[in-house]
């Protein structure tokens, strides 16, 4: 053995890419022919070798050897005829490696490449072929752009304009034109030529001439008068092809379908309207002067416009725009006096019409109503204007059926008669020009209104309603009109069925003729031989050089799919690939004998035929003899077989008597049948009913049937089977019906059923035979349904369910002895030519019959299942449900895309059990559907995942069944990137994945290799390190089913896309394969091997939810279809798509996206799971069309799916804002890829996006800034000019659309990019900022510095950009712009001085004034001026961050301004000069500007507060109101920019100032009410903002607000703070509230409003007792007074049952007033009218606190016995005194003593005396007791010896109980002394504690707040805190006493309380004091107060009963004297 031969056997182990790129030539040739042999031996498109060859022809075709690149080359077409259109992935790079190499090189490799791109196309990878050829024509060599020019021609002129889109060629063919060489411009005219045949003349003409020189439009000229007829292409792309029978006949074909079929066969016309780009005509149009024109008075100006407008709209496609303004004044035109005008308008609504199309179908409709009731004038040429416009509106698609009811209903009931008619003459058209769907839709609407005018007396409309009706017939057939026509008189019926026959007649001629057009010449061969590739050139097509007509046709004729004979469907349909014929006429016409024998001629003897007439049974038997020997012995019978036929049905006839005449009869025409090349159907249905009589009877019965079975060669069992069940259905003799059944069993065993319609087939079975009466009957019929069972399976069992259980059973036991043989099951014979489409249409993808139920599925079913209500919906998916039921669970794909769609939205039901409903419904309707689900459904798959991300086991379990149901329907590899899309989505959960992997598990268990499982791998290996173990063990077990099913070579190839855990796992179960560890390191290293191509691009398929290859073979499990219709190129479901919402954000949450983006200023790249996230979010939330676009790989698809957005924009604005956060991500994601094209489209779009956003009055939130900004900052610096404008110009734009102050920090980041040009872009960014947006940044402009230190930079650029943003900050700012710039180099500081120098010069140039004198003018203008002039010079805050709506300031404040708004100096430089300047910069700078103001008062009142003179505090006391006044302004101002993103510096300040000033308390004083009463509200409405904690240092404001608040409350005026507290408990006007942050109502904002005023007023309530001198009470008194009258009796009473805290804390108020005071608190009511009728609410109130407070002697001693502070007004002794206080004392004591002697009370008694004694030292009790006994006095010394002892042991009395304690045992810790808790509460008495959770706060104080820190604690907290008042005493049972009762009543109850309160059990309902203790408990619970701050109450020792002074008593007991007298009117 040779060297070279033993090299060759050696290479023959090596692996197929080493033989394919091996060294050795010879090896590599010896691979390819092997390759080759082993490609043409694979007949299933599925095998795997084909998946692993398929990357290496890439490298073989560009072999450097030819012989072996030609070698290559058939190697690849034997690839290419094995594979299926899934090969078409690597298309792109074979198709370029043949275009580089194979072009250019011998002939025979020219071909051979040739045809190695037809097979491409074959298998629909069109894109890549015309990417190759775009290619090919720029190449260089002449040589090479020839070849690839002809394979276009080819391309073309075979598979035709549908596959091979004509676009994209017409803009190839200008540059071909003009080439040098001159062979490849005559092959441009020649495609050219062939461009003409499929797209028509004028389009080329119009689209190409203009392009071209004049002598080449000569030429072409003259080629295009030889170009006839329209073209038909000849080869069909594989998919088609494999869904076509394939022709068994090869001569002539019968076309038996109806006309509508073929013509359906014939290629749509390209519609030249796509071909041409639009005009725009509106610009031209306002130029022109159209709009003066129309106005013109002249109507002949009028008509000069209008015409202007007929003749720019007259271009062939129009730009859409807006035309609403033009349409309007056309209406108006329309019905213009000049007949001219309005003639020329409605032409120029028609030209609209034609050139805009569907863009003008809204106008149509708006200018409808007005044409048709314009067809009343009778001017000819308006009416033939108005015809022609109204036929051009709607060809032109503007109007639809539909569309125009309501309009034509109005029409045909106008007055005037011509209205009418030609109105229904209108529809008439539209319904001959509409499709049939349209008409099925629509019909129900029409009929009514034609039957109403049929009766209309005008003969015209009649006549035009006849004519609607017989379109209407003639489109959709009679059924529509049946129940209309039962209405009509016989006359009318008559003559609709005259006009709908005489339609009809018209009907088969118009087809016919179309078809004539379309019919080629017929070719019988079908080329199958490898070198028989269709060699026409494109030259060809060129005169002299055409070849002959005849020639071209038959090539174009003959099939060219290579590799017929291997695939079992290959070839195309019969009628594509044969002429299509008329439909052949079945029904014979009548015939008498006479002409028969005529017509009969000299065939047969004339004494046969006599004797055949013959009465004698013999002689008829020997003439029938004779006969068959003559026809035996006739060469041609194809044309006399009819008359023949006919001769024996008359003579001897199928009445013959004689059997043995009989059976002769019946064996000629046996013999005739199967002789004849062509058998007439009319034949056999001459012969059918004698024929079926004969096999009735038992001596004719095997002629009969052998008969029978030869008419099914000759013309097909579908067509004997269709005749002969009516034949059987109807026959009297049951022997027709069991024989003939039994024959259909023989026949179905002999054809199989791939003729059949087995739905008829089924239908008969059932309606027929097995309800026959007749056992016979029944039994053959049960036999006939056996012998189909045995092709179809034991799906016919669906078919037969409702079938009596008797006869299941039998059935039953029949489909036992018939088992399904499927595939296996083999026709015996075969049927001698193909039927017609008609025929077998029927059969479905597995023989049985599917329904299609597309008419069930209504457009209210569909809305249903939208439904707001849950049992609409259940409902709808139960009907979907009844539907599949109703199909037998077989339905056909159509119309079930928008079910889909529906059902989709289902899954997302917020009802689960709906969910679960749904996925069962969806499972069965893949089931009932197949294969074809998968295209169907258009994704729902990856939804039906998503339900695995439930919690729920029961969900999950009915997600699996759904998916089990879909992987039985749809092959487990079209599921594959659903399920990895799946497993990658974090939403899926734990147990979710874990349930996929064991169902994936489970499904690769079943089957031995599946290669695309090597997807799954990624997957599973990552969830290899899931935090569940579950999820881990089931992924482990999914991986190890992967190695197994995909084999060690394809995980090798894969083992770079895994790590860690998994990687071990798959070394570990490999490892003993052997050396795997090397292999695997190999693999490592390759970079772009096949197998990483391949797993990139599935992986991109299934993230985008969609296959991108779909499977276009049969399936291994199924029966391979026999004639199912090629599918449209656009589905429905693509059509169906359109009609949904661009953005579907129904179930968009916006928030929870937003609070996952992460906030930083610097720019990441988006990570892989980013990427993933907005890949499941744009398939969630944008139109499957568009995020299919969005998300592809082809930059151009990109384009187009930003167009759809770009034009929809104007009408999606508030959708588009709901995902403006993905949009935004999308858009990152292309600035981060490298595609320009694609780049300058989103630049484009983004613009208009903002607009857009603009005119919604909607801002970019934080979030998605934080999204967009650092992706544009930093790619502000790209490489292209043109790039780096457009985004310098959109920064600008966000710039001024979000916030300068918000935008300026991403663009600080960018200064400090790596790229050179960002830094240079950013620098000269913050110099148009500071130029424009001064004020707003001018918190930032320390970060100056940043700009400064880019001055030092090496790069000339970078240095240049910096020093002009300095220059210009120096214009603006002046010299103060050297405090923002940091620490500089001399370098530096010389660089940036010389250009301010500069600067300076060119400010003088310019007349500019001086750098820094805008910022001077400015300040002087807001001080004279006031804020309104600075805020319109953009200095004050601009609202920038959305609706922050200002509040008002009530008070007096505003009248304190105007007093300072006179002018001072100037300020300098630097700030303020002095403590005015200060004010006025406080009161009318920007926040920004005041803090310079704020500054220069702190620094003052420090001075101040030093000063120990105190003179300089004296001056300051009398600005001290203005300077608060100022500041409670600026807190709203500051506080409002901040929240606008700004530095929250001036709120600070603000509040540090106004603390400096009252810790202050002469300036605290100072304050006056209304300035007081503006401070506190501004505070706490900012306390209660929940804004503020977001803010920049939130928690820090809150702490100084709570810190400033207490200050307030210590150090300010204590009267004006109650008064102010008291006034804010009524509710807040609503314009002081900002605007609402959230969803709160001003009732729920102003309770806790309301809560925080009622803390304040129980901290001043709380050191009353210390501060009761320090307040004016009158005033007090006063506010409390109108707070009550305000409220009013009932609604006090109202509130008091509500529980109101507000009017709790006045009274709390009152009560501890009146407790401090006594009765001298009526000495205080002289600002109270107590003389008004009624009495005021307070008096009542007072009365009754001095009651209580005196029955449970708790009135306080505030002063020595004898004395009183207060003066008492006069005004209140209304009467003299009448009791002194000594007399009450002893009233008293007698009362004391009485309680003593009794030995229930005595302990009591004893106590109350010992309290006496202490108050009141200076009386003698002894003295009292004169009368009494020695012993009782006696006991009254040790008693009271005894209770000193106890009080000073703590002890009380134990029979008092704690509701009325005395005042010694009032040891626990109140409130007043210490702070509560809820564990006190709980100790002190059996009362609830409120539920409260208080909130606590972190606060991180400024230092100069640090001295109160211990001050604080959560003082007033934020939440809604609910507290009592400390001393409320209020009952209101009591209440209820004092107002419609007596005084006695009130005594009488107190009585019963003391009495009570003795037994020591006191009855729970009925303790008045009780509440104190309650109150005092619970009052402040969730807060903690300095021990400072506690109430410095006297020694409760010390309190008792108060010594009231006669002025004082005496006014009490006036009062009390009119309450007895019932003078005092109740309340």
């Amino acid at each position: 053995m040779s060297e070279e031969e033993k090299l060759l056997k050696e290479a023959k182990k090596l692996a197929w890419e080493d033989r394919l790129l091996h060294k050795n030539w010879k090896v590599r040739n010896e691979a390819n022919i092997d390759l080759a042999s082993l490609c043409n031996s694979i007949s299933d498109p599925k095998d795997s070798r084909l998946r692993e060859f398929a990357p290496l022809f890439r490298k073989t075709v560009v072999d450097s050897n030819a012989p072996v690149q030609e070698k290559a080359l058939d190697a690849l077409i034997a690839f290419l005829r094995a594979a299926d259109a899934d090969a078409g992935r690597y298309a792109k790079e074979v198709c370029d490696a043949i275009v580089a190499k194979c072009l250019t090189g011998r002939p025979k490799t020219v071909e051979k490449a040739q045809a190695a791109f037809m097979l491409w196309l074959e298998l629909e990878a069109v894109e890549a072929f015309l990417d190759a050829m775009e290619k090919a024509i720029k190449n260089k060599v002449a040589k090479a752009v020839v070849p690839a020019i002809d394979v276009m021609f080819q391309a073309l002129s075979e598979f035709g304009a549908k596959v091979v889109p004509p676009k994209r060629i017409l803009k190839m063919l200008p540059e071909l034109f003009d080439h040098q060489d001159q062979n490849v411009r005559a092959s441009s005219k020649g495609l050219t030529l062939e461009l003409c045949r499929w797209i028509g003349k004028d389009p080329v003409k119009s689209i190409l001439f203009e392009k071209m020189r004049d002598t080449m439009k000569k030429e072409l000229e003259a080629e295009l008068v030889n170009v006839t007829g329209t073209a038909k292409p000849s080869r069909k792309i594989r998919s088609e092809q494999d869904k076509e029978p394939e022709p068994e006949g090869v001569s002539e074909v019968v076309g038996s379908g109806p006309s509508e079929e073929v013509a359906a066969e014939a290629p749509q016309e390209i519609d030249e309207y796509d071909l041409i780009d639009p005009v725009d005509i509106l610009g031209p149009l306002e130029k022109s002067g159209f709009w003066d024109g129309v106005k013109a008075t002249k109507w002949s100006e009028r008509k000069e416009a209008v015409a202007e407008l007929t003749k720019l709209a007259s271009t062939r496609r129009i730009a859409p725009g807006d035309f609403s303004e033009i349409c309007r004044t056309l209406k108006k035109l329309i019905t213009d006096v000049n007949i001219a005008v309005a003639v020329e308008a409605i032409q120029a609504i028609g030209n609209l019409a034609r050139g805009l199309r569907t863009h003008f179908s809204g106008s149509s409709r708006f200018l409808l109503p007005v044409l048709l009731e314009k067809l009343k004038e009778k001017k000819p040429t308006l009416t033939e204007a108005l015809a022609q416009t109204l036929q051009a509106m709607h060809k032109a698609g503007c109007l639809n059926l539909a569309d125009i009811v309501e309009d034509v209903k109005t029409a045909v009931k106008n007055k005037v008669p011509l209205v009418r008619s030609l109105t229904l003459n209108w529809v008439t058209f539209c319904i001959e020009t509409s499709n049939k769907a349209v008409i099925l839709k629509v019909h129900k609407d029409y009929v009514p209104i034609c039957m109403e005018c049929l009766n209309d007396g005008t003969p015209d409309v009649r006549d035009s309603a006849f004519s609607v009706l017989a379109a209407v017939a003639k489109s959709v057939g009679m059924r529509p009109l049946e129940r209309s026509l039962e209405k009509l008189d016989d006359v009318r019926r008559k003559k609709l069925s005259e006009m709908i026959a005489g339609s009809g007649d018209g009907v088969p001629a118009v087809a016919s003729s179309g078809t004539v057009q379309t019919i080629r010449g017929s070719m019988s061969s079908v080329e199958t031989s490898e070198g028989s590739f269709v060699k026409k050139s494109a030259a060809s097509m060129l005169s002299g050089k055409r070849p002959a007509p005849a020639a071209a046709a038959n090539k174009k004729a003959a099939p060219t799919k290579s590799g017929v004979s291997k695939k079992g469907d290959g070839a195309g349909r019969a009628e594509s690939s044969r002429a299509p014929e008329p439909p052949e006429d079945v029904e014979p016409a009548e015939m008498s004998l006479e002409e028969i024998e005529t017509r009969l001629g000299s065939l047969i003897q004339a004494d046969t035929v006599s004797q055949l007439k013959s009465a004698v049974w013999k002689e008829r038997l020997e003439a029938i003899s004779s006969f068959k020997q003559q026809v035996e012995g006739l060469q041609n019978l194809d044309q006399s077989v009819e008359i023949m036929i006919r001769l024996l049905c008359a003579i001897p006839g199928w009445n013959e008597k004689n059997v043995q005449v009989q059976q002769q009869v019946i064996e000629v025409i046996t013999y005739l049948a199967s002789t004849a090349s062509k058998f007439p159907k009319k034949c056999v249905v001459l012969c059918l009913l004698g024929i079926s009589e004969r096999v009735a009877d038992i001596k004719t019965r095997a002629h009969a049937m052998k008969c029978l079975t030869t008419f099914s060669e000759a013309v097909g069992p579908g067509f004997v089977f269709d005749r002969l069940y009516k034949i059987m259905k109807e026959h009297k003799n049951p022997k027709v019906l069991s024989e003939g059944i039994i024959w259909m069993v023989s026949a179905i065993d002999d054809f199989g059923v791939s003729h059949l319609k087995l739905k008829d087939l089924i239908d008969f079975c059932k309606d027929t035979g097995l309800q026959s009466s007749v056992a016979a009957s029944r039994n053959a019929t049960i036999k006939l349904l056996g012998a189909l069972h045995k092709f179809v399976g034991p799906d016919i069992k669906g078919f037969l369910a409702d079938v009596k259980p008797a006869l299941l059973s039998a059935l039953d036991a029949e489909y036992d002895k018939n088992p399904f043989e499927g595939a296996s099951a083999a026709p015996k014979k075969t049927v001698k030519t193909s039927e017609s489409t008609s025929s077998v249409s029927g059969g479905g993808l597995d023989s049985l019959p599917r329904e299609d139920i597309s008419g069930k599925i209504t457009p209210t079913l569909i809305k249903s299942l939208e439904s707001p209500d849950w049992k609409l919906r259940l409902e709808s998916i139960e009907a979907v449900n009844k539907i599949l039921e109703e199909a037998n669970k077989r339905i056909q794909p159509t119309g079930t895309g928008e079910l889909f769609g529906a059902l989709r939205g289902r899954l997302y039901d917020s009802n689960k059990n709906l969910i679960m409903t749904t996925l069962t419904t969806i499972g069965g309707i893949a089931s009932a559907m197949g294969p074809a689900v998968e295209k169907s459904s258009k994704g729902v798959l990856s939804d039906i995942l998503k339900c695995l991300g439930d919690n729920k086991k029961h969900m999950r379990e009915c997600t699996l069944n759904t998916l089990d149901s879909w992987v039985a329907a749809v092959h487990l590899d079209k599921m594959v990137p659903y399920i990895t899309a799946a497993l990658i989505e974090t939403k899926l959960g734990a147990e979710g994945r874990k349930d996929l992997f064991d169902w994936l598990s489970k499904q690769l268990s079943g089957s031995s290799e599946f290669s695309d499982a090597i997807h799954l791998l990624k997957p599973a290996s990552s969830a290899m390190t899931d935090k569940s173990s579950d999820v881990r063990k089931a992924a482990e077990a999914c991986i190890s089913e992967i190695l197994r099913v995909c084999g060690q070579e394809m995980i090798e190839k894969n083992l770079k896309d895994i790590n860690g855990p998994a990687l071990a796992l798959v070394l570990e179960r490999v490892r003993p394969a052997g050396g795997f560890q090397e292999s695997f390191e190999s693999t490592k290293t390759i970079s772009t091997g096949p197998s990483s191509k391949t797993s990139t691009k599935v992986g991109k398929a299934a993230t985008n939810g969609i296959s991108k290859h779909a499977n276009r073979s049969i399936s291994a499990r199924v029966i391979p279809m026999k004639g199912t219709k090629p599918e449209p190129t656009m589905s429905f479901q693509d059509r169906a798509v359109q009609s949904q919402a661009l953005l579907n954000v129904k179930d968009s949450n916006k928030e929870d996206r937003e609070r996952m983006v992460v906030r930083r200023f610097k720019f990441e790249e988006p990570r892989m799971e980013q990427v993933q996230d907005l890949e499941s979010d744009l398939m969630k939330y944008f139109r499957e069309d568009l995020n299919r676009r969005l998300l592809s790989l082809d930059f151009k698809k990109q384009v187009d799916g930003l167009e759809m957005l770009q034009k929809a924009l104007p009408s999606i604005g508030k959708e588009i804002i709901e995902v403006l956060d993905i949009l935004l991500r999308w858009f990152v994601l292309q600035f981060c890829k490298s595609n320009t094209t694609c780049l300058l489209k989103v630049l484009e779009f983004l613009p208009e996006l903002f607009d857009r956003l603009r005119d919604e009055a909607y801002t970019l939130s934080e979030s998605e800034a934080a999204i967009f900004l650092p992706c544009l900052i930093e790619k502000l610096g790209h490489n292209i000019e043109k790039v780096r404008e457009k985004m310098r110009e959109l920064t600008k734009q966000i710039v001024q659309a979000y916030s300068a102050a918000k935008s300026f920090p991403y663009i600080l980041e960018g200064l400090r990019s790596k790229n050179n040009r960002t830094r240079i872009e950013c620098a000269d960014l913050v110099g148009f900022l500071i130029d424009h947006h001064g004020a707003e940044i001018s918190g930032q402009l320390k970060s100056l510095q940043i700009v400064a230190s880019l001055t030092a930079e090496r790069d000339g650029e970078t240095r240049k950009a910096a020093l002009n943003s300095l220059a210009t900050g120096y214009k603006i700012l002046g010299e103060d712009i050297w405090r923002y710039l940091g620490k500089l180099t001399d370098a530096q500081k010389s660089m940036i001085d010389d250009r301010f120098k500069w600067k300076v010069r060119e400010m003088e140039k310019r007349k500019e004034g001086r750098p820094g004198d805008a910022r001077a003018a400015l300040r002087r203008s807001v001080r004279e001026n006031g804020s309104d002039i600075a805020e319109q010079s953009g200095e004050v805050l601009q609202s920038v961050s959305g609706p922050i709506i200002a509040r008002k300031n009530y008070g007096t404040q505003e009248l304190h301004m105007e007093g300072h708004m006179i002018p001072r100096a100037l300020p300098s430089a630097n700030g303020p000069a002095d403590w005015n300047e200060a004010l006025d910069i406080i009161s009318f700078g920007s926040p920004e500007q005041s803090v310079e103001g704020m500054k220069v008062v702190c620094h003052e009142l420090a001075q101040a507060t030093n000063d120990a003179e105190g003179s300089v505090m004296d001056e300051l006391v009398k600005d001290a109101d203005r300077l608060v006044s100022c500041l409670a302004n600026k807190v709203s101002r500051t506080f409002d920019f901040s929240l606008t993103g700004a530095s929250s510096r001036a709120c600070k300040y603000v509040l540090n100032t106004l603390m400096q000033t009252f810790q202050n308390k002469i300036l605290a004083h100072a304050v006056k009410e209304s300035t007081l009463d503006s401070l506190i509200t501004e505070l706490l409405l900012w306390l209660l903002d929940e804004r503020v904690p977001h803010m920049d240092d939130g928690s820090q404001l809150l702490k100084a607000l709570n810190v400033l608040m207490l200050k307030i409350l210590d150090n300010a005026d204590r009267t004006s703070s109650f008064v102010v507290l008291i006034n804010l408990l009524r509710p807040l006007d609503p314009t002081r509230w900002p605007s609402p942050a959230s969803a709160e109502t001003f009732s729920v904002r102003n309770q806790k409003f309301s809560d925080l005023v009622v803390k304040c007023l129980i901290k001043l309530t709380k050191v009353l007792q210390s501060t009761i001198y320090d307040v004016d009470l009158d005033r007090i008194l006063q506010s409390i007074h109108i707070y009550l009258q305000e409220l009013g009796m009932e609604e006090i009473r109202r509130r008091a049952g509500a529980d109101d805290k507000p009017l709790r804390m006045v009274k709390t108020v009152l009560h501890e007033l009146v407790k401090l005071r006594g009765a001298a608190i009526k000495g205080h009511l002289s600002m109270v009218p107590i003389d008004m009728k009624p009495q005021p609410i307070i008096l009542a109130y007072i009365d009754l606190n001095l009651e209580t407070l005196a029955a449970a002697r708790m009135l306080t001693s505030t002063a020595p016995v004898g004395q009183n502070h207060w003066g008492d007004s006069a005004a209140n002794n209304t009467s003299p005194a009448t009791h002194s206080a000594e007399a009450q004392l002893k009233q008293e004591l007698a009362a004391i003593f009485k309680k003593i002697g009794d030995k229930q009370t005595c302990t009591i008694g004893l106590y109350e005396l010992y309290r006496i004694t202490q108050l009141y030292p200076k009386v003698d009790i002894f003295s009292q007791l004169q009368n009494a006994s020695e012993a009782f006095r006696t006991y009254i010394r040790d008693g009271l010896a005894q209770m000193e002892k106890n009080t000073a042991a703590g002890r009380t009395p134990s029979s008092v109980p704690l509701s009325t304690p005395p005042p010694s045992a009032l040891n626990v810790s109140s409130p007043d002394l210490q702070p509560l808790s809820p564990v006190h509460t709980n100790s002190l008495n059996d009362a609830k504690p409120l539920h409260v959770k208080p909130e606590t706060t972190n606060f991180h104080l400024p230092p100069s707040y640090a001295e109160d820190n211990r001050a604080v604690s959560a003082f007033l907290s934020r939440g809604l805190v609910s507290e009592n008042s400390l001393g409320d005493q209020k009952n209101e049972k009591l209440i209820g006493g004092v107002t419609s009762g007596t005084l006695d009543a009130i005594r009488e109850r107190m009585k019963s309380m003391q009495l009570a309160a003795a037994t020591g059990n006191p009855d729970p309902g009925s303790r008045p004091l009780m509440s104190m203790n309650e109150n005092l408990n619970n009052g402040l619970s969730s807060q903690v107060l300095r021990a400072s701050d506690s109430m410095a109450m006297e020694n409760p020792l010390h309190s008792g009963v108060l010594p009231m002074d006669e002025k004082a008593l005496s006014g009490l007991q006036a009062r009390m004297e009119r309450l007895k007298s019932g003078s005092l009117e109740p309340l």
